[in-house]
């Protein structure tokens, strides 16, 4: 593996090391009162609602997709959306979770002064774009990586495009669901 790749790599994980440090922080500052944290309670259960209703559909979804990928295009096609889905489904997912725990300690901060509000509201959206960034890099060079080292594909193989495409597609999944077809399976919820 090259140094570049290497590196590529090395900032992807400290991108993700930097959102869980982050998270850690966050969930360190104050809850507010017992009321708010019983509003924040509710929230909470309506995310985790939300959330395992949406990524049921999404993973019916994307596993009939991934057996399409698999026989239209190939087995390493398939592995990389697999990759793509899993990785942009986990930074989704944590990403919703530490927004909403994060809500009420911004707004218990913001009550203290401006500036720590501000400052609690931007760490807890920076933990979901260097999640989201961090989990991308580690994806895509780390599958690159072992598509053209331990498997010996020329780096401008067609198998090694299709498999960084199907990652690509496979990581957008999520989006394409929710903007086009998560409606059809959250009806009724007042989730969709």
């Amino acid at each position: 593996m090259s140094l570049t790749l290497t590196l590529v790599i090395v900032a992807g994980f400290l991108a993700v090391l930097y959102g869980i440090l982050q998270t850690a922080s966050l969930l360190r500052a104050s809850p507010g009162n017992a009321r708010m944290q019983e509003i924040a309670a509710a929230i909470q259960e309506g995310a985790q609602a939300y959330l395992r209703r949406q990524y049921t559909a999404i993973a019916i979804v994307g596993v009939v997709v991934l057996i399409a990928v698999a026989i239209l295009i190939g087995p390493l096609a398939a592995v990389g959306f697999a990759i793509g889905a899993i990785l942009s489904g986990a930074a989704g997912f944590a990403g919703m979770l530490i927004s909403v725990r994060a809500n009420v300690r911004t707004a218990q901060a913001a009550s203290e002064s401006l500036e720590r509000g501000l400052s609690l509201a931007f760490r807890s959206g920076a933990v979901t774009g260097m999640l989201v960034a961090g989990f991308a890099l580690i994806g895509v060079a780390g599958y690159y990586g072992v598509l053209t080292g331990p498997l010996g594909l020329e780096n401008t193989s067609r198998d090694v495009v299709d498999s960084l495409v199907a990652l690509g597609f496979g990581a957008s999944l999520i989006s394409i669901f929710a903007r086009l077809g998560g409606g059809i399976f959250t009806k009724g919820a007042d989730v969709g």
